[in-house]
């Protein structure tokens, strides 16, 4: 059994665990095949509807989406492959003018308070990638089925430094938006959104008012549902299933005995078939994932145990939304964490939704070619696969504007500017990045000199020296990944390290 595991990719890892199968990349980057509510009305998609009476306008969704007839509630089409989701696209306009604004001040653009279908993750978007969004972004909600509606909540502006290199083929090929982050707010039916403009200081009069981009949208997403827990492959008929992701519980915690027996007797057999689409790719002792390297005789490798990895099809990717291109680079020499920006109002039983909400956000609503970052991490210390390619590859991701090549990036599920990170993530980032940056050898605790893209922070062409394992705010002039998570970075370095064996 262990023979099927073993095979060469340089000095990297096991084909076995490629999801889907690409052959390794020799230049960067490369690109492969491979109560009543209103009744609403969806279009095709690249269509718009838009509202120019004040009144409630029909949405328009996106691909996946299922036309209901008029009074009934349209829902996502539901797919043995991959539970389907919907997006609602409505355009902003300008609200009702202040008694007290400044004349000459842009217009505060928003809706007011509106129905809408179900749908559990809001941001906004504008026409031109470039254009930056100088205000605030603030959103309420109604749950689902009630009239209670939430206190005003910020979004966060984060303008373009989550995205596609400049002048690469996923920044250039598509019509990419500019976005502000997306905002879970859980099952939600209702919403009213406000964007304020940045209006000149009192002590600046004779400045000019910066306007809002054009083409402003409010994009609400609905995740679709989760999908359907796998049996263990080749286990009896009669063996419970075991589940894809275990809600709430981090991966260092004791499980029930029963439980672990079900893990136990599934993970060989997953280990094998995770080139076939398996939910989960299973953690590997030290001296498994030391055997599943082809190393020269007597060689000590620095690479971490293999963490458990929850892989697309375990937090229910729809793998019809993204292109079909795998993008790749060189080299794994640095690894950009992130936070999501998405609040921290999700249980870890929520995160595959959480995770496939940001997919259909950063791809139908952003135009990026795939979800931007190549894993997540929830505050349970899950790990996830994310953009498409192979985790074990060197996958372009589009993560850190300026040094998505020959990296990649991890987003923490959640916000962390004020609130400080959960252990569980911490750990989680440490194995994952002890294992990855170990297959291409590379040492969590050294620096390294990457070339600039073309950033806020550093120009086209400069070389910049930084830490293997850094913050997204080290390469682009940004609040991410918050200054609670950005804090933690050293300890990560550190464990990481340690579990290399450094």
């Amino acid at each position: 059994m262990r023979a099927l595991l073993v095979t060469s990719v340089g000095v990297t890892c096991a084909a076995a665990l490629t999801l889907p199968l690409a052959a390794p990349a020799s230049s960067a980057p490369v690109l492969s095949a491979a109560s009543a509510r209103p009744p609403s009305l969806t279009t095709e998609p690249g269509t718009d509807t838009t509202d120019t009476s004040g009144t409630t306008a029909p949405d328009t969704t996106t691909t996946s989406d299922t036309t209901a007839p008029d009074g009934a509630e349209p829902r996502a089409a539901k797919s043995a492959a991959a539970p389907a989701g919907s997006t609602q696209s409505l355009p902003l306009a300008p609200l009702a003018v202040p008694s007290n604004r400044v004349a000459g001040a842009p217009a505060v653009q928003g809706l007011p308070q509106r129905d809408a279908r179900p749908f559990s993750l809001v941001g906004v978007v504008w026409d031109d990638a470039e254009a930056e969004l100088h205000g605030t972004v603030q959103v309420r909600t109604r749950a689902t089925g009630t009239t209670r509606w939430s206190d005003w909540q910020d979004v966060e502006t984060h303008n373009a430094d989550h995205a596609a290199d400049l002048g690469s083929a996923e920044r250039e090929g598509r019509t990419v938006r500019g976005a502000t982050a997306p905002l879970w707010v859980g099952d939600s039916d209702g919403v009213e959104v406000r964007v304020r403009p940045e209006s000149p200081g009192s002590q600046d009069r004779a400045a000019t008012p910066v306007p809002l981009p054009e083409g402003m949208r409010l994009e609400l997403v609905d995740p679709g549902e989760d999908p359907a827990p796998e049996p263990a492959r080749g286990a009896p008929a009669n063996r419970a299933a075991v589940p894809a992701v275990f809600a709430d519980t981090p991966p260092t915690a004791a499980l029930p005995e029963v439980l672990t027996a079900e893990i136990a007797a599934a993970s060989a057999v997953n280990a094998e078939v995770a080139e076939l689409g398996a939910s989960v790719i299973p953690a590997l002792t030290q001296a498994e994932t030391a055997e599943s390297v082809n190393l020269a005789p007597g060689a000590k490798p620095y690479i971490g145990p293999r963490p458990r990895i929850v892989t697309r099809k375990g937090w229910g990717a729809d793998e019809k939304l993204r292109e079909r291109n795998f993008g790749y680079t060189k080299s794994v020499k640095a690894a950009f964490v992130h936070h999501s920006a998405t609040g921290n109002n999700y249980t870890c039983k929520q995160a595959p939704s959480v995770l496939r909400s940001i997919y259909r956000y950063h791809v139908k609503s952003s135009g990026w070619r795939d979800f931007g970052y190549n894993f997540a991490v929830d505050k349970c210390g899950n790990i996830y696969e994310g953009r498409a390619g192979g985790v074990t590859k060197a996958v372009l991701g589009a993560h850190t504007l300026g040094f998505n090549t020959n990296t990649m990036g991890i987003a923490v599920l959640g916000s962390y500017g004020s609130t400080n990170p959960p252990a569980a993530a911490v750990t989680a980032v440490s194995k994952l990045t002890a294992w990855k940056l170990g297959l291409f050898g590379a040492n969590p605790k050294g620096k390294v000199t990457l070339v600039s893209g073309g950033s806020n922070k550093y120009k086209k062409g400069v070389k910049v020296k930084m830490n293997v394992i850094s913050g997204h705010r080290d390469g682009f002039a940004t609040e991410c990944p918050g200054a609670r998570l950005y804090k933690k970075l050293g300890t990560a370095r550190t464990s990481s390290a340690k579990l290399q064996g450094r």
